[in-house]
């Protein structure tokens, strides 16, 4: 799929075979755009390469058709293989400077800060957008430092013009707090995967999201 930037950041499901009850990710994907995910970021932290490739491959076919960009997480390599709209980075993957390089000018490149440190570093490359992680602790991420939490969230948006979408915690009881801190969008884990209906749980996450971004003010 030939994407322009920039992306719909509103909802991204970041996916987790683990915690989908069996469910194939693809289906679970597949419903959770029915709902109003924008955008599907593909995480595979304990996939052998082939099996990554291979999972990567099969999800694009799927969501090329309902128009929605795939993001790979982390692997670079998987990233250009499977021809992905991009990939979002960690701070100790590849340099977003090399995965620009490798993936070209149009792919979309997204970069994880835990700190307002590493958020002012992130500000003279060439990315799409800033995942703020995590906002609240949570289980799917605890490879991190601390929380943001919603005022360290407002000290940065104070601080970057970056798009800024918000992981870790986030649930229908908290995004719009998270958005009214200033998340541009949200990137949601457990509260979309792991619900019994993917799709119903995606849609009102969605109307949340669309609901607080329309009311902000303007100008």
């Amino acid at each position: 799929m030939d994407l322009i930037r920039p992306i719909d950041l509103r909802l991204i499901l970041v996916t987790d075979r683990k915690l989908s009850r069996g469910r194939p990710i693809e289906a679970v994907a597949e419903a959770a755009v029915r709902g109003g995910v924008t955008a599907v970021q593909l995480r595979e932290k304990e996939c052998p390469a082939a099996e990554f490739l291979d999972l990567a491959l099969r999800l694009r076919a799927i969501l090329d058709r309902l128009g929605i960009p795939l993001i790979i997480n982390d692997a670079v390599e998987i990233a250009a293989e499977s021809r992905a709209a991009g990939v979002h980075l960690g701070q100790g993957d590849a340099s977003p400077v090399e995965a620009r390089r490798l993936l070209g000018p149009q792919a979309i490149i997204g970069l994880s800060v835990e700190s307002l440190g590493q958020a002012e570093a992130a500000a003279e490359w060439d990315l799409d957008y800033l995942g703020v992680s995590p906002v609240f602790l949570t289980a799917t991420k605890t490879n991190t430092g601390g929380a943001w939490g919603l005022e360290g969230l407002r000290q940065l948006r104070a601080r970057t013009q970056k798009p800024l979408v918000a992981i870790g915690g986030i649930n229908a009881s908290n995004a719009a707090s998270v958005l009214e801190a200033g998340a541009d969008g949200l990137a949601a884990v457990s509260a979309i995967v792991s619900a019994a209906d993917p799709e119903s749980a995606a849609r009102a996450l969605r109307a949340i999201i669309d609901h607080a971004l329309s009311s902000r003010p303007r100008g």
